[in-house]
């Protein structure tokens, strides 16, 4: 998968024949369409129609990013398949409470047990942390249970939020104290980390949103993340196990220096930006790691499709066995 990256004041992309044509005051350069899946643009920039054409048809996805904050504004995965048959599969279940508890308690135990693996991968590199990731693997096997025994999605979300706190209580431990991360927050972020999460986090729910359509999913109809406007619960149910590996991602891009206190500003309201240089390294990184979340992500939503499909398989009457 090749993702491109385009963070310039006023750029302009046209499609020219098959390639992608980007322009940049003087600067002019094109790529072959067909090499790229992905195009993620911060900032001020002119997309032609023929272009978003050009997309739609090809499935080729496109994400939006304001230019100070980087928050999302606009996004599309391409055209969608023509069948929805598992798309109405899982809106049957997604408006079943009992079914919907059902397919939301693996996203919950598997994003526990990768917080968990999260947690000692980092002990191992910091001693200190060991008793906080002793507490959190005691803490989330004695909760196991339940988790299965969920009569509803509050019961999971109570228990998802119970290991959150510990969670992010422990992994403020990974961090310098510099960087002022004392845990998870948001709109805006305030410290360095929480910046790099927040971009993080949105490219790959973004990835994740592409993966569940192509694989003939709805990204707006999930199960454990109940459909709210304008949100892909979907693509947040697919990320929310994935969500570790990203911590441990940014945790080495600060620990290697690849992101350093000084790429960051404040901002009047509290905000934590992240500065062009800044965003220069994340993307690079960020080309090498993709790839990786993109596979992960697709067979997810590959097992999800696959179970639909199984659910939605019509049952064979008397006399059906063997038939053509």
């Amino acid at each position: 998968m090749t993702a491109l990256f385009i963070d310039r004041k006023d750029a302009r992309l046209s499609l020219d024949g098959g390639a992608l044509r980007v322009r940049v005051g003087a600067e002019n350069y094109t790529l072959p369409l067909g090499q790229i899946e992905r195009i993620i643009v911060r900032g001020a920039a002119t997309i032609d129609t023929g272009l978003l054409s050009g997309l739609w048809d090809r499935g080729v996805g496109l994400l939006l990013l304001s230019g100070r904050r980087g928050a999302p504004t606009a996004r599309f995965h391409g055209q969608p398949p023509n069948d929805v048959r598992r798309r109405l599969a899982q809106s049957l279940i997604a408006c079943d409470a009992t079914r919907a508890v059902a397919w939301a308690a693996p996203t919950v135990v598997a994003k526990l047990a990768a917080q968990s693996r999260a947690l000692t991968r980092l002990a191992a590199l910091r001693g200190a942390m060991r008793k906080d990731a002793m507490i959190f693997d005691r803490a989330t096997r004695d909760s196991a249970p339940a988790l299965a025994a969920a009569a509803s999605l509050d019961v999971l979300r109570g228990h998802e939020g119970a290991a959150a706190r510990l969670y992010w209580s422990a992994l403020a431990h990974a961090f310098a104290p510099s960087l002022n991360f004392t845990g998870r927050n948001r709109r805006p972020p305030r410290d360095p980390v929480n910046a790099a999460l927040s971009l993080a986090y949105t490219i790959a729910t973004f990835e994740a949103g592409a993966q569940a359509q192509r694989h003939g999913l709805d990204p707006m109809i999930g199960f454990l993340h109940a459909p709210s406007f304008g949100r892909e619960s979907l693509a947040c149910d697919l990320v929310e196990p994935l969500r570790p590996r990203i911590d441990l991602w940014v945790e080495a891009l600060f620990r290697e220096r690849i992101l350093r206190r000084e790429h960051f500003t404040g901002d009047p309201d509290g905000a934590c930006l992240l500065g062009k240089a800044g965003r220069s390294a994340f993307y690079d990184a960020l080309a090498e790691r993709l790839p990786l979340w993109a596979r992960w992500l697709g067979q997810s939503a590959r097992t999800v499709a696959r179970s639909l499909d199984r659910e939605a398989a019509p049952e064979s009457g008397p006399g059906d066995e063997g038939e053509p």
